[in-house]
């Protein structure tokens, strides 16, 4: 019997940890093989991590534990095409800087950039978008490493099933070594940034989701006060925030003060109502216009724990009006805001808006306070209206439901028994949300 390692990992916010058999960093894809085919001879399981940013068990590793640090190779870039190739490990940060070199973007962005491309990708990472979809849409090809140690490409025209499996597949199909990415030409956004009332917001987003390429907005709990965002396509100049602004914008008030009130409403929950009607009056509307990673993300110091679900996009105002409802039933104190985003449907199996329109809701609770009570309140409001959790986030549900809200979820599952029945790649939320 192996020795555990004293090797500790824990995730970004501190609530998924784990002490590995064996950690390793390989720095090609022969390396990774060779690891999956020597954890298979040791009766290992075998996962490969990102940076830590889901909330799930989704890269918590029970056996082996590999490092993306040694995969972070540009491979090609054809700027005629707009085909990208990197591997694994590369940031997404990293990856935004190549691309703008080169005179490309992505398409569309989550709103952090820390996550490596893969753990973006395998855990459904999506942003907000009328026309232009998520991660897993942006993708044209993967490489592999499947359970017996063998490498494989696919893509829509080369094993089709399983590219359409594996772009959100957790992990658990193989381990991603390189992703080819179907960018974009580099684009500036403008952006506008307005808060506006609750009723107001309800009643025009439909209007707001039309009329812009990327909408999504802020509700703040106890309060009738939302901040919302709308994100263009421009032709320029470029006009991005001052720097004191976007210091005292997004690094002092945005993550400084917030964390000082997250400390605050933590010791005297009680105030929570009121430091939230103080944040929603201190809004003040601005607009600026960037290169579209810089508008689309944006810094995140402050740790919290989040759950996201993803529900049809017909449903989002009834089920938004409920969730207000329920805060007003509960004893909630909730200092976060809930974010609202929008995407038009996915083809990838297990992406959250496959086969539909869709409207993601996140909750959040700062990293230090209790969530389950909150957590599973919204949840049941969420599987009322046949919603899928995100999954790197904060969620319950197994296989028995999951089965029901995806429709490929079966035709997954099969894939899965054919690709690694001896479940190389499991872990215990693997378990959980496929069943075995």
């Amino acid at each position: 019997m192996s020795p555990r390692s004293t090797h500790s990992w824990h995730n970004w916010a501190g609530n998924q940890r784990a002490t590995p058999l064996r950690v390793s960093t390989p720095r090609t894809t022969a390396e990774v093989a060779a690891a999956v085919r020597t954890a298979a001879a040791d009766g290992h399981t075998v996962r490969m991590t990102g940076t830590g940013h889901s909330f799930t068990g989704a890269a918590v590793a029970e056996g082996v534990l590999l490092r993306p640090g040694g995969l972070t190779a540009v491979r090609s870039v054809d700027t005629d095409s707009g085909l990208v190739t990197v591997e694994a490990g590369l940031p997404l940060h990293a990856f935004n800087e190549v691309l703008d070199e080169h005179g490309l973007a992505l398409a569309n962005m989550g709103d952090i950039q820390e996550q490596t491309v893969a753990g973006a990708l395998q855990t459904g990472t999506h942003g907000t978008g009328r026309d232009a979809a998520g991660l897993a849409s942006q993708v044209a090809g993967l490489e592999m490493v499947l359970a017996d140690g063998t490498v494989v490409t696919c893509s829509r025209d080369e094993r089709p099933d399983l590219f359409d499996a594996a772009r959100a597949g957790l992990g658990t199909l193989g381990i991603i070594t390189a992703i080819t990415w179907q960018t974009v030409p580099a684009f500036l956004l403008h952006a506008r940034e307005e808060p506006m009332r609750w009723d107001e917001v309800l009643q025009r987003v439909d209007e707001f989701e039309q009329d812009n390429e990327h909408f999504e907005f802020y509700w703040f709990p106890h309060t009738d006060g939302c901040l919302t965002k709308r994100n263009n396509r421009s032709e320029g100049p470029a006009k991005p925030l001052p720097k004191v602004k976007y210091w005292v914008d997004d690094q002092f008030l945005s993550n400084t003060v917030f964390g000082l009130v997250n400390r605050v409403t933590r010791r005297v929950p009680s105030t929570t109502p009121f430091v939230n009607g103080i944040s929603t009056r201190a809004l003040g509307a601005r607009t600026y216009t960037d290169t579209s990673y810089k508008v689309f993300t944006s810094p995140r110091t402050v740790r919290f724990k989040e759950q996201e679900y993803a529900v049809p996009r017909e449903d989002l105002v009834p089920v938004l009006r409920d969730l207000r409802a329920l805060f007003d039933k509960r004893d909630w104190r909730i200092s976060f805001p809930i974010e609202v985003r929008l995407l038009p449907e996915e083809d990838a199996w297990l992406s959250m808006a496959y086969g539909r329109r869709t409207a993601f809701i996140a909750v959040h609770v700062y990293y230090r306070n209790p969530h389950v009570e909150y957590f599973k309140g919204v949840e049941e409001l969420m599987v009322a209206a046949g919603g899928r959790p995100h999954w790197g986030k904060l969620h319950t549900r197994d296989a028995t439901y999951l089965e029901k809200v995806y429709p490929r979820f079966g035709d997954f599952q099969a894939l899965r028994d054919d690709l690694d029945p001896e479940r190389r790649f499991a872990n215990a939320y693997t378990r959980q949300v496929f069943g075995s």
